[in-house]
């Protein structure tokens, strides 16, 4: 059973140290259905995932740096570098979309929280089958003509980001997390009333 102890030993293991074996097909599709257990106002399911694995990775990276060099051209090497090894060194990578339709009922802003959910689902949902994650954003997850010609998009999706996805090469170390005790506050009503008419 999920314990407190397990969802406190997430990491994001940096994609640089991502290396194969990734998951396989039934063990990624399992993993899958973990992560589509969110919360989902209306049961609307606003996500899609788009897998790239294999060649495809080659094929990404070389988009997504032709698309780098047209909106920055001044880009130096290293930067082109590092986003061509983001899609080529993990073996698998997920792109979670939201699906962000015209909907009366249910907010855009409620359905891509739901998505974003997916992701970090799909994070420990990898780190329980023995694999490294790093959920991934950056200008790739903004760019309209990236987005949609590359990526092949439509107007109404959302790239909620990247999970690359493969066996971590070091042990990530833990890094200081917020201490949850100072976030917390107790709501008092009688300090938040609002429009109360002064005493007589």
């Amino acid at each position: 059973m999920l314990t407190l102890d397990a969802l406190d030993s997430r990491r994001s293991t940096p994609t640089r140290q991502l290396a194969e074996p990734g998951p396989g097909e039934a063990q990624l599709l399992r993993m899958l259905q973990t992560a589509v257990r969110v919360p989902d106002h209306g049961k609307r399911v606003p996500f899609r995932f788009l897998r790239i694995a294999g060649a495809a990775r080659g094929r990404l990276a070389d988009a997504a740096a032709r698309r780098l060099l047209e909106r920055a051209p001044d880009s130096g090497e290293g930067v082109i570098e590092k986003l061509r090894t983001r899609f080529l060194l993990p073996p698998v990578t997920l792109a979670v979309i939201a699906r962000l339709e015209e909907d009366a009922q249910i907010p855009a802003s409620e359905r891509f929280s739901t998505a974003a959910c997916v992701c970090l689902l799909l994070m420990q949902a990898a780190q329980a089958e023995g694999y490294g994650a790093q959920w991934l954003t950056g200008w790739p997850a903004y760019d309209r003509p990236f987005l949609e010609q590359t990526l092949g998009l439509s107007a109404d999706e959302q790239l909620v980001g990247t999970i690359a996805l493969g066996t971590a090469t070091v042990d990530v170390p833990e890094r200081d997390r917020p201490d949850a005790a100072s976030l917390l506050a107790d709501w008092h009503a009688s300090e938040h009333r609002s429009g109360a008419m002064p005493a007589a």
